[in-house]
């Protein structure tokens, strides 16, 4: 191993003096290669780090940028220089000259001059006004570096912060706000927080109705002639800002043309060719849409001040009605008019009416199945001329293995699903509306789908959900389905799946009939929607309820009797909880930390012992516990061992999963990532054909654990992924023998053949 590890580092110093030759070989006559800027800080009172921030800040703002480097190898420039002067830029060494090498970046590119301008001018910005710079080159072996020497002085803090007293509507409403400042006594001066506050103090104009104001109408004097080290910063209103500027403007007539083309040179305005509703002129001569629809997305009333927040939202709620492909807005001031008002005015361009669609999918998975799927949707926009969306999507599939355990055992589906959204709540006797920027939407769901299973069972399902969605805010999002009905029946079982079924409760389970009628509802939160990246949480939680009015009428207890049925099959009657949160952590721009906690509970109750088949939790597969395979992990301790010739299906009423990955850019669209996971499922109550599948308060020594590594490649629009893991902690050996750390032999083929999952997935994990 040592010497392997000698070779290696022998072989890549090789390279590096090679490249070194190589680099400056083919320059130009007198030229040298310029290998990047130094930075050298000196100042009063600067600590380590503070140095090194500055240093880079500055290092990075040179220009030009020196030759980019893997590993201390210019690579680029390698392939530049190896590619020589090809004729053709589309031949091989055109390729590699043109597309993957990279000229040289020479001495007599660097405009020291203009650098150190730049970096006087980001330390001034900073607060460093007596800071001074100086550059010089470096010349040796036919390479050039620049080296800037940085002489900060003494950084200036903010004294005081005046605002002007005079007393204008604009002026006093600039100071009510002025509790809100970004700039603090004692904080160090810095440019960009003092054009940050202009933008707060214009995004507070904006919202109190002054539509002309702009930040450049803001002045921040700055006096440094105080002394010790300190400034005072004056904020005023330049003198000669416009009077439309220092007006609060209202809203006088709103009109919207749902009819609009671009190509239009104007749309016509004239109020006898509108219909007025609720406040809006709507021109549509077609009557192509009621104008009630615009009821839920208009924000703004003839006689309101005019703000920004209602301005954005009125946009947002136009396109989010899902009908028009482009929305444009128009403010004019009114004229002839004493008072300051403004003419509101929305061109709406339609979508196309109707639309269909296709789309086609591949899948393989780590039991060596391979599948191929098909949808084809049709829509049809502003069904009932209120914004309605009626979509029917058509599905069709299947999943294959040619060779092995399960070959001959084929999968297909199809499925049919019918979809009306109603852009609004619809509730009978209540007028409800939201006030985000999304309208909020009635969902009305009726499908049918069909599963076969060769040689083994066919099984058909019904389903419909009744429900509203709305977002709160751009980060929180709800869903309530107050019916939801799911009917699943067996069509056909073959006598191969019965007599392996005869023994083996799982699989008994998976073909059962099932009858779901209750409701549900679900909660999202994103902190990562538009914040800057570096780290946030997500949150997703389900609560699903069933059977609990007909379990009422019934008096349903299979403890102490029969279950119940309605029309022939006996309902479900359960409570479940689900729980998803994630943390992301940017470690640093080619680096980041994601982590995930599920945790779902499932309590039978009346009619039912278990939850129904399809409600149940499951884990292991490439989205989960990835060192197991999909479902072949719990209930618990157990471990079917009877089960041949079909796939693992094991199902639980409880779930608790960790995740934990470190991801990183290795290079162009390649990542790589490291990971571990555990977790297992477990029965809320116990089964004897399970033995050690019941929940109990030794939950913990029941966990699933594995590790393992992943390539991931980003083509921004897809992420193809494939893991590797292997089990850390089997929890169905024996107590003393779960951890198999010790077990682990890569060199081993049995060993591999046993541990190694290979995962291959889109997308990632979580």
């Amino acid at each position: 191993m040592k010497k392997r590890t000698i070779h290696i580092i022998i072989a890549w110093v090789t390279v590096c003096l090679l490249a070194a030759c190589s680099s400056t070989r083919k320059l130009p006559p007198g030229e040298a290669l310029y290998t990047g800027a130094d930075v050298k800080i000196e100042g009063p009172s600067l600590g380590h780090k503070e140095k090194k921030n500055i240093k880079n800040e500055l290092e990075a703002l040179t220009r030009p940028l020196p030759n980019k480097k893997i590993l201390g190898v210019p690579f680029k420039l390698l392939m530049y220089n190896l590619a020589g002067n090809p004729k053709k830029e589309k031949s091989i060494m055109g390729w590699l000259k043109y597309k993957v090498g990279e000229p040289p970046v020479l001495a007599s590119d660097v405009n020291i001059e203009w650098n150190v301008k730049v970096l006087q001018s980001t330390m001034e910005n900073r607060g460093y006004f007596k800071a001074a710079v100086q550059g010089d080159s470096i010349l040796k072996n036919k390479k050039a570096k620049v080296v800037y020497a940085v002489q900060t002085g003494n950084r200036y803090a903010i004294n005081k912060i005046m605002f002007d007293k005079d007393s204008s509507v604009l002026q006093k409403t600039i100071n009510a706000s002025s509790a809100k400042t970004l700039l603090k006594t004692g904080s160090y001066f810095d440019l960009e927080t003092i054009k940050a506050e202009r933008e707060r103090i214009d995004a507070d104009l904006k919202e109190k109705g002054f539509y002309y104001f702009d930040p450049d109408y803001l002045i921040i004097r700055a006096d440094s002639t105080i002394g010790n080290n300190a400034v005072d910063l004056d904020v005023k209103i330049k003198p000669g800002t416009p009077q439309m500027a220092r007006q609060v403007y209202t809203i006088n007539d709103v009109y919207i043309f749902p009819g609009y083309r671009l190509s239009a040179e104007k749309a016509d305005t004239l109020k006898s060719d509108a219909e007025y509703y609720k406040g809006y002129y709507v021109v549509d001569k077609r009557k192509t849409y009621k104008p009630q629809m615009f009821a839920q997305s208009m924000q703004f009333n003839p006689g309101d001040v005019y703000n920004r927040t209602d301005h954005n939202q009125s946009i947002s709620r136009l396109v989010n009605l899902g009908v028009f492909k482009f929305v444009k807005n128009r403010f004019e001031p009114v004229k002839n008019s004493d008072s300051a008002q403004l003419n509101t005015y929305y061109y709406l361009t339609s979508l196309p009416r109707k639309s269909l669609r296709a789309d086609i999918n591949a899948n393989t998975k780590s039991n060596n199945l391979t599948g191929s799927g098909i949808t084809i949707g049709w829509r049809n926009r502003n069904t009932f001329r209120g914004g309605e969306l009626l979509s029917v999507n058509a599905t069709a599939g299947f999943e294959i293995q040619f060779s092995g355990q399960l070959k001959g055992f084929n999968t297909y589906r199809g499925g049919l699903e019918t979809k009306l959204t109603f852009p609004r709540f619809l509730i009978p006797f209540v007028s409800l509306n939201t006030r985000s920027g999304f309208v909020p939407k009635t969902n009305m769901l009726l499908a049918y789908d069909i599963l076969t299973k060769e040689k083994l069972y066919t099984m058909n399902s019904f389903r419909g959900e009744f429900g509203y969605a709305w977002k709160e805010t751009v980060n929180k999002e709800h869903q309530l389905n107050p019916i939801s009905i799911n009917y699943v029946q067996p069509i056909r079982v073959t006598p191969l799946y019965e007599s392996n079924a005869f023994n083996n409760p799982t699989l008994q389970k998976a073909i059962e009939k099932q009858f779901i009628i209750g409701s549900n509802y679900n909660y999202n939160y994103n902190e990562l929607t538009g914040n800057n990246g570096l780290k946030g949480f997500y949150f997703n939680g389900n609560a699903d309820l069933s059977g609990n009015i007909a379990g009422l009428i019934t008096g349903a207890n299979t403890l102490n009797g029969k279950p119940k049925t309605i029309f022939g099959a006996q309902f479900s009657q359960y409570v479940k909880l689900e729980t998803d949160l994630r943390y992301y952590v940017k470690l640093s721009s080619k680096n980041t930390w994601a982590n995930r906690l599920i945790v779902g509970f499932g309590y039978p109750y009346g009619n039912s012992t278990e939850l129904p088949f399809i409600k149940q939790f499951f884990v292991g597969g490439n989205n989960s516990i990835r060192a197991f395979r999909s479902r072949s992990l719990g209930p618990g301790t157990y471990k079917d061992m009877n089960t041949v010739n079909f796939i693992p299906d094991q199902s639980g009423d409880i779930k608790l999963e960790f995740n934990t990955e470190l991801r990183a850019k290795l290079f162009s669209i390649v990542h790589g990532a490291i990971f571990a996971d555990a977790g297992n499922i477990w029965l809320y109550r116990g089964n004897t054909d399970k033995p050690g599948g019941k929940f109990s308060s030794s939950f913990m020594k029941e966990l699933g654990v594995g590790t393992g590594v992943g390539l991931r490649f980003d083509v921004s629009f897809l992420v193809l992924r494939l893991d590797v893991a292997f089990p850390l902690r089997k929890p169905w050996l024996p107590e003393p023998e779960r951890w198999v750390i010790d077990g682990i032999k890569f060199g081993s083929g049995a060993w591999r053949r046993d541990n190694l999952v290979f995962n291959l997935g889109i997308g990632y994990p979580f």
